[in-house]
């Protein structure tokens, strides 16, 4: 028995591809906005490349923006194919490869289902891939002479201001790195030698976070050197003060961002997909009934529609049955081929 058998005449055939027609048309601009968020998304990760560790984070805005295209060829081709369906001797033309593109429909249905997965996801490998390059980021801060790295100081200073962040999990994270640059320390200071010295490495740490750290709606002007040093300001003690720099590590302000945006770039691909989903469905009724007419020579006699011929039990049998046939076929084929032995 088919499945959500449906009884058709020529009223209910003429609205069901007026409705679906139109349906294609959203889906056409649906496919515009898919294209429009992958590029978006594309640009936001370009802005703070230097920041991530590989290029692979771009996978997703390019799938966004090759899914966005195809699903606007084939919804516009899909729209073609239901105007002409009104008109039964313009539809003789599609109905040969009118099940060919229902399959790719239901490709394309399963592919945009797989993006949307991707989206929700997304935010895992960001979430290292962020940790990592905010790090080696940090390291280049000072490199303003470094061809290749000469922005590194600019991107960082204005992402922490941005974003409201300081360091990559914390503040602190600045107290481990040289971010000055040696062209800028007196190297005839005791100071300077001793701090050079007294690491392994030979960098010029200090208790301090760049500028951009500081939080402009602090009362107290900002401290962000000597952030340590209780009797280097009146009245302080930064075990107890609430320190006028932005508590919060810049990984978890990005990942915050873009995990937002992938969220919700992520439930409207979902509900794109189930727009697909209801076209492609709309597809079938138009094929079905148009293909079951009682008298092909008149256009107003009834017919029948259907989402599957047979129910979703038997309809998968007979696929496994035909791959299994498939299979076969294709042993026999090699088995012929090969040579005969003397």
């Amino acid at each position: 028995m088919a499945l959500m058998l449906v009884k058709f005449d020529l009223k209910k055939r003429v609205k069901l591809a007026q409705t679906v027609w139109f349906m294609y048309w959203f889906a056409v601009m649906a496919g515009v906005l898919v294209f429009s968020m992958g590029l978006f998304f594309k640009i936001e990760l370009r802005k703070r490349s230097e920041l991530m560790d590989n290029n692979e984070s771009h996978f997703l805005p390019n799938l966004l923006i090759v899914m966005g295209l195809i699903t606007c060829g084939i919804n516009a081709f899909g729209g073609k194919i239901c105007y002409d369906s009104l008109d039964p001797s313009k539809f003789v033309k599609w109905k040969p490869m009118l099940k060919g593109f229902l399959v790719v429909c239901v490709v394309l249905n399963a592919l945009l289902l797989v993006t949307t997965v991707l989206c929700f996801l997304m935010k895992i490998p960001l979430q290292f891939t962020l940790a990592e390059g905010l790090k080696n980021g940090m390291k280049f801060y000072k490199d303003t002479d470094t061809p290749g790295r000469c922005y590194m100081k600019r991107t960082l200073d204005l992402m922490q201001m941005e974003f409201r962040c300081c360091g990559n999990d914390q503040y602190r994270d600045w107290f481990e790195i040289q971010w000055v640059s040696n062209r800028y320390l007196d190297f005839s200071s005791k100071e300077v030698k001793d701090r050079i010295s007294s690491n392994v490495d030979g960098q010029y740490l200090m208790d301090g976070v760049p500028f951009s750290c500081c939080n402009p709606s602090s009362p107290r002007p900002c401290i962000q050197h000597q952030m340590t040093n209780n009797s280097a300001y009146y009245s302080y003690d930064h075990y107890t003060e609430e320190l006028n720099v932005w508590r919060r590590g810049c990984r978890e302000a990005l990942l915050s961002y873009y995990g937002g945006l992938m969220n919700t770039i992520g439930a409207l691909v979902l509900l794109i997909t189930m727009l697909e989903v209801a076209v492609t469905v709309g597809l079938q009724y138009v094929n079905t009934s148009l293909s079951t007419l009682v008298n092909p020579e008149d256009p107003e006699s009834e017919s029948e529609g259907w989402i599957l011929e047979k129910t979703v039990k038997e309809t998968f049998t007979d696929i496994m049955a035909n791959m299994k046939a498939m299979g076969k076929g294709a042993k026999v084929d090699e088995g012929g081929d090969a040579p005969a032995e003397s």
